[in-house]
């Protein structure tokens, strides 16, 4: 069994430790605590998993946000995963710090990543896990909000919030997503 499991997040120094790259930090937590190191492949830093008899296959798309539709999609036909072994992993504005969310599917809610990946693929029936970044912005400035780093008194709550993350992770290649969503989906 086979499983793309994408973080969403953009390239570069100055967006590496930002609200919009904890679908990169969530992955590499996961690479670390298995040893192993992503390369930088076609579309994405790419890396392998074996969990459970399960291969994951862990991409960090090198297209930015906007474009993630193109490594996601790419991904897929080059493994050939169906899309009910892929797993988005990404920021979310409207749910609190702290709060981790397992849906089948649903709407972009305005993120331009999964945006890009609805329009590529033509739906939005793929599993995501939305990490909520919290949306402690003044009106219109969601933007510089989400490509700053976590404040400081978030900053303890991290490391356990990923650990969470990868447990979420391994529970949906292990058990599927219904019997995940109703252990950690609280």
């Amino acid at each position: 069994m086979k499983y793309l499991i994408i973080g969403l997040g953009n390239i570069g120094p100055e967006y590496a430790d930002t609200r919009h790259n904890i679908g990169f930090m969530i992955l590499d937590e996961l690479a670390k605590q298995e040893g192993v190191k992503f390369s930088h492949m076609r579309l994405a830093y790419y890396t392998e998993v074996s969990y459970k008899g399960r291969m994951l296959h862990l991409i960090k798309p090198t297209t930015y946000m906007n474009l993630s539709g193109k490594a996601l999609n790419h991904w897929m036909q080059e493994l050939k995963i169906p899309i009910e072994n892929v797993l988005v992993v990404v920021d979310d504005i409207a749910l609190p710090l702290g709060t981790l969310r397992l849906k089948p599917q649903g709407s972009a809610a305005g993120h331009n990543g999964l945006k890009h990946i609805e329009a590529t693929l033509g739906h939005n029936n793929y599993a995501r896990l939305r990490f909520g970044v919290s949306d402690n912005f003044p009106k219109g400035r969601q933007v510089d909000y989400v490509l700053n780093g976590f404040d400081e008194d978030e900053l303890p709550e991290l490391p356990a919030l990923i650990d969470r993350s990868i447990e979420i992770i391994k529970s949906f290649v292990a058990i599927g997503p219904e019997l995940t969503m109703t252990k950690y989906n609280k």
